[in-house]
């Protein structure tokens, strides 16, 4: 039986500079993925009507300009997957997690960025329950395939 040495410092620090590399491409990809998802969940409730059935003005065109920067920050918010939070239940974590740019969105955007009242409300009295859940999209489906993702590259 031959004993080998311990990995060696220099190897240590490459393997957990790869695995840095890994984990953050992982979870802005899967950021981005919830980020389009969440977009055409917003789009398509808009184009049927559900937002305007329940007073809500939120009814985007689909566009590349609309779209882009939405799926840019879904990958940007992405990075909170990062922290260590409900590792195991990726349902509960998509929804913990999606509560992070809901905030934003309804306490930062839509009063000081788009002067639209605090929590959107001049597009509507629902408008929050529709950000809560929109965002429960992104944060679901990044989660979700953030598992899927990892556990084949674990492989």
């Amino acid at each position: 039986m031959k004993l080998t040495d311990p990995p060696s410092s220099s190897t240590q620090q490459e393997n957990r500079l790869k695995n840095l590399a890994r984990n953050t491409t992982l979870v802005f990809a899967s950021g981005c993925l919830g980020g389009m998802l969440n977009s055409l969940t917003v789009w398509f409730f808009g184009l049927v009507g559900v937002t305007s059935l329940l007073g809500v003005k939120i009814a985007p065109t689909l566009t590349p300009t609309w779209l882009y920067p939405r799926i840019v920050w879904g990958g940007l918010w992405g990075f909170i997957f990062l922290l260590p939070f409900f590792e195991r239940n990726y349902f509960y974590r998509g929804i913990l997690y999606s509560l992070l740019p809901s905030l934003v969105q309804l306490f930062i955007l839509f009063p000081f960025k788009a002067n639209l009242g605090v929590m959107g409300t001049d597009l509507g009295r629902l408008t929050p329950l529709f950000v809560l859940f929109f965002n429960m999209v992104w944060g679901v489906s990044a989660a979700f395939w953030l598992k899927s993702i990892a556990q084949k590259t674990d492989n």
